[in-house]
């Protein structure tokens, strides 16, 4: 099978749907090696996190095949012109890994991957006309394409609810974690990774993701002043205004600066974060799927989220939940999470166990059943 990609995320964003799309090709390519993997790019950016992919039999990057494709490669990508490209290099299905298809439509069977629809729920979070371009770019992709991928079965709902999309061109296919995050480090990694940012030598409950206002950081702020002076808080992720400014200010103003750290980490570190963390908190009040909380029960490291979207299907249910506006219930839970006994032994290895079931050949093998579906309708 020769499949096309829109790989404009895998090539350049390294966080989130990038992330997502060198997954997708990095476990397609792993168990299903005979296959020919097309990444089509507007640019051609290095990215070390692809380098790898690249570099594996049967894949191959393309560019815009015309000049006016290169010339204008944001109109090509929405356009003919991808579509041209793929159906002259002989595609039998073309996948968009980010939320978008080609807005002219094509013959050639198509899937895409949705992530959330949180832009229609937290609309202040976004540009009004953003807004409305993701609006519109995401129903057309869900009705013009040949099958649906949601990545949660929260984002499921909220397809069909929305765009009034039959369920069952839906398929549910979660995603897993890189396989980094399942490795233990060496106590003598740890080490170097705690002197390298500068993290608390005592125990720290630790988030990971943009600090902005939805993924409501500001709930483990509030809580960390009901937890032990000895408990640190480190917030790993980009700042946004609503870090810079509001986090920061109430830090200040409780006189906390010396308990909450703020950290950006390399991808490749992140594993030995994790394991380091007592708890591995994430309040956020809307996600499509939650993949921090996979990367977490992958570490050994105890998962205390949000109620409210879809974070009980990535944390399981040996995780604790508490309302993403309570904050004595998440210090509670923080709290019992982190206390060495029975409950905190059986969050580990009930996280262990639960994260089992999003392995590569899962998610792999259920991707495929897509494609096959979409090729005989």
């Amino acid at each position: 099978m020769r499949i096309g990609f829109d790989a404009k995320r895998a090539v350049c964003n390294n966080t989130g749907l990038g992330n997502y799309s060198r997954l997708v090709v990095d476990v397609l390519t792993e168990h299903f090696p005979h296959n020919e993997y097309l990444l089509y790019t507007p640019k051609i950016k290095h990215n070390d996190r692809l380098t790898e992919l690249l570099a594996r039999p049967g894949v191959t990057l393309k560019e815009p095949a015309s000049r006016l494709g290169r010339t204008l490669p944001s109109l090509w990508r929405v356009g003919s012109g991808i579509v041209d490209d793929f159906v002259a290099d002989g595609a039998d299905i073309f996948h968009g890994l980010s939320n978008e298809l080609p807005l002219t439509g094509t013959n050639v069977p198509t899937v895409v991957t949705i992530h959330d629809l949180i832009f229609r729920y937290f609309p202040d979070c976004y540009k009004a006309i953003d807004r409305k371009i993701y609006d519109y770019k995401f129903r057309k992709a869900c009705e013009n394409a040949t099958r649906i991928i949601a990545v949660s079965e929260c984002t499921k709902r909220d397809v069909v609810r929305d765009y009034g999309i039959d369920p069952g061109k839906v398929d549910v296919v979660y995603q897993g974690c890189h396989r980094n995050f399942r490795r233990r480090c060496t106590p003598a990694q740890l080490a170097e990774t705690r002197k390298r940012y500068s993290l608390p030598s005592g125990d720290f409950v630790l988030f990971v993701g943009s600090i902005e206002k939805r993924k409501n950081a500001m709930l483990a702020v509030k809580a960390l002043r009901l937890l032990p002076q000895e408990m640190s808080l480190v917030l790993v992720g980009r700042e946004t205004a609503y870090s810079a400014v509001t986090i920061r200010d109430y830090v200040q103003q409780h006189n906390l600066a010396g308990r909450v750290h703020f950290r950006q980490v390399a991808f490749g570190d992140l594993p030995a974060v994790y394991q380091m963390a007592r708890v591995f908190t994430y309040p956020s009040r809307y996600e499509g799927f939650g993949i921090p909380l996979l990367e977490a029960l992958c570490s050994g490291t105890p998962v205390v989220a949000a109620t409210g979207s879809c974070l009980e299907e990535a944390g399981g249910p040996g995780s604790l939940y508490v309302n993403p506006n309570d904050v004595e219930g998440l210090a509670a839970a923080i709290a019992q999470a982190s206390a060495t006994g029975e409950l905190r032994d059986g969050m580990i290895a009930g996280g262990y166990d639960y994260a089992r079931r999003f392995s590569s050949a899962k998610m792999a093998n259920e991707i495929m059943e897509v494609y096959n579906k979409a090729l005989h309708l």
